[in-house]
C-alpha cells in the first residue's frame, strides 16, 4: 500500500451550464496569457511595446496551435486515418495531442513574417519570447495532469502519480501500462508531467539570468538557442520515462529523435549567430526608433480621425439647425392658415359676408365714378365752392342774380325804362 504519492484530479472539465470549459485548454490559455505578458515585459526594455507584441501574438499563436495540432497528426496517422481511424477527432483538441515541435516552428514562422513586414529585429523579439515559451509549457503540462495522460513508468517513489479511475473525462485510464497489459489499480507511476514542469521552470530563470549577465557579450538571438538546447535536453530524458504509444525508429521513439536532432541545430545556430549576429544594444536602438516612429504615426492619425469627426459633428449640426428653421417656418404658415380658415369660419356662421380681395379699377370705371362724384356734389360741397369764389373775387352765378335783384330798386325809372330801348336796338 502506499502512503505517499501524487494524486490525480477528479475531473478535466469544468460545466457552465451548456458550456463545458476542458481543464487541458484551459491550462493552454493561461499559458498563453503568461507568455504574453512576460514578453511583453521583456520587449519593453528593449524599446518596443504592448501592441507590437499583442500584433505578434494574434499572428503567431494560432500558427502555433495549428502547427501543435499537424505534428501530433503527422506523428500519429492511425488515431486519424485508416480503419480505426476517426478523422473528425483531428479538431478535437481538448482530448490532447499537441506536438510542441511543429507549434514551436509555425509560430515562429508566422512572428518572423510579421516582424519581416513591419521591420521589428526578430533576434530581439527570439530572445524576449524564450524564458516565456518554457513558463507557458510548463503551465500547459498541467493540462496533462488533469487529463491523467503522458505519463511514466510504474514507480515506487513518493511522488509517484496516482490515477483517478473516477474522473469523467479524463483518458489516462484506458491507455496500458507496459507491454500491452493492464496496470494494477493501486500502481503509482512517474509523474513526467511534473518533471517538465519543473524543468521548464528551471530553465526559465537561467534564461533570464544569462541575458542579465552576459547582455553585453551575447549577440541577439543566442538566448532563444539557448532555449532550444535546453528544452531539447530535459525533453529526451523525459521522453524515455514515458510508457504511451509513440512510433519508434531503431527502437527509440520518434521524439527522442527530433530531440537529439533539434538540439544539434540549437548549437550549430548558437554559434551562427554569436559569429555573424548583431549586438543587443544595436538592435535595442533601432527597435526604440520604430517605436518612437509607429507612436508619432498613431498620433497624427488620431489627430486625423478626431479633426474628422469634429468635421462630421459640424455638419450634422448646421444640418439639424436648417431642418429646425424650416420646421418652423412651416409651422407658422401652417398657423396663419390655420386662424385665417378660423375666423372665416366664424364670420360665415355669424352672417357677416366675408372680404374678398378688391379688383384694380379699369379706366372707363374711374371716369364714370368721377363723373359721379361731380353731379351728386352735396349742399355743403356747394356752399364751400361758393365761399372759395367769393375769397378770390369771382362772383358765382347765383350770387350774380341776388345782387342785381338787390340793386334795382336803388335806379330811377326813367333812366331804367329809357335806355332799355336804346340797348336793344343797339343790340338788334
Amino acid at each position: 500500500m502506499n502512503l505517499a504519492y501524487i494524486p490525480s484530479p477528479g475531473f478535466s472539465s469544468i460545466n457552465i451550464g451548456p458550456v463545458t470549459i476542458r481543464m487541458y485548454a484551459l491550462m493552454i490559455l493561461l499559458g498563453i496569457i503568461a507568455a504574453v505578458a512576460i514578453t511583453n515585459k521583456r520587449w519593453k526594455r528593449l524599446g518596443g511595446d504592448f501592441d507590437q507584441i499583442l500584433d505578434i501574438a494574434i499572428i503567431a499563436v494560432p500558427c502555433g496551435i495549428v502547427g501543435a495540432r499537424l505534428y501530433h497528426v503527422i506523428t500519429t496517422p492511425e488515431r486519424f486515418f485508416g480503419a480505426n481511424g476517426n478523422f473528425a477527432d483531428i479538431f478535437r483538441i481538448w482530448q490532447g495531442g499537441l506536438g510542441i515541435w511543429g507549434g514551436i516552428l509555425f509560430g515562429a514562422l508566422g512572428a518572423w513574417a510579421w516582424c519581416r513586414h513591419k521591420h521589428y529585429p526578430m533576434p530581439l523579439l527570439a530572445d524576449a519570447v524564450a524564458p516565456a515559451l518554457l513558463v507557458a509549457q510548463a503551465i500547459g503540462r498541467l493540462g496533462n495532469w488533469f487529463n491523467q495522460e503522458l505519463y511514466g513508468a510504474p514507480t515506487t517513489l513518493p511522488w509517484g502519480l496516482k490515477l483517478n479511475p473516477n474522473a469523467k473525462g479524463a483518458i489516462g485510464t484506458y491507455e496500458m501500462c507496459y507491454d500491452g497489459k493492464v496496470c494494477p489499480s493501486d500502481t503509482l507511476f512517474q509523474p513526467t508531467f511534473l518533471y517538465e514542469m519543473i524543468w521548464n521552470l528551471i530553465g526559465a530563470a537561467l534564461l533570464v539570468w544569462l541575458g542579465k549577465k552576459l547582455v553585453n557579450k551575447l549577440n541577439a538571438g543566442c538566448l532563444f538557442c539557448c532555449y532550444v538546447m535546453w528544452y531539447t535536453l530535459g525533453r529526451t530524458w523525459i521522453e524515455y520515462l514515458r510508457i504511451d504509444y509513440a512510433h519508434e525508429f531503431l527502437g527509440v521513439r520518434i521524439n527522442v529523435w527530433v530531440s537529439l536532432v533539434v538540439f544539434i541545430l540549437g548549437i550549430v545556430g548558437f554559434m551562427l549567430v554569436q559569429r555573424f549576429g548583431q549586438p543587443t544594444p544595436l538592435l535595442s536602438d533601432k527597435l526604440f526608433g520604430i517605436t518612437r516612429a509607429e507612436e508619432r504615426q498613431r498620433t497624427e492619425e488620431e489627430q486625423e480621425a478626431a479633426r474628422r469627426q469634429r468635421e462630421r459633428n459640424n455638419r450634422q449640426n448646421a444640418y439639424k439647425k436648417a431642418e429646425g428653421k424650416s420646421e418652423e417656418s412651416q409651422w407658422g404658415s401652417t398657423v396663419e392658415s390655420t386662424v385665417e380658415s378660423a375666423e372665416g369660419s366664424t364670420k360665415e356662421s355669424a352672417g357677416e359676408p366675408t372680404e374678398e380681395p378688391a379688383e384694380e379699377p379699369t379706366q372707363a370705371q374711374d371716369e364714370s365714378t368721377q363723373a359721379k362724384g361731380e353731379s351728386t356734389q352735396s349742399p355743403t360741397d356747394v356752399a364751400d365752392d361758393a365761399d372759395d369764389a367769393s375769397a378770390e373775387g369771382e362772383p358765382t352765378p347765383d350770387a350774380e342774380g341776388e345782387s342785381s335783384a338787390s340793386d334795382a330798386p336803388n335806379e330811377p325809372e326813367g333812366e331804367s325804362s329809357g335806355e332799355a330801348p336804346a340797348d336793344t336796338a343797339a343790340d338788334a
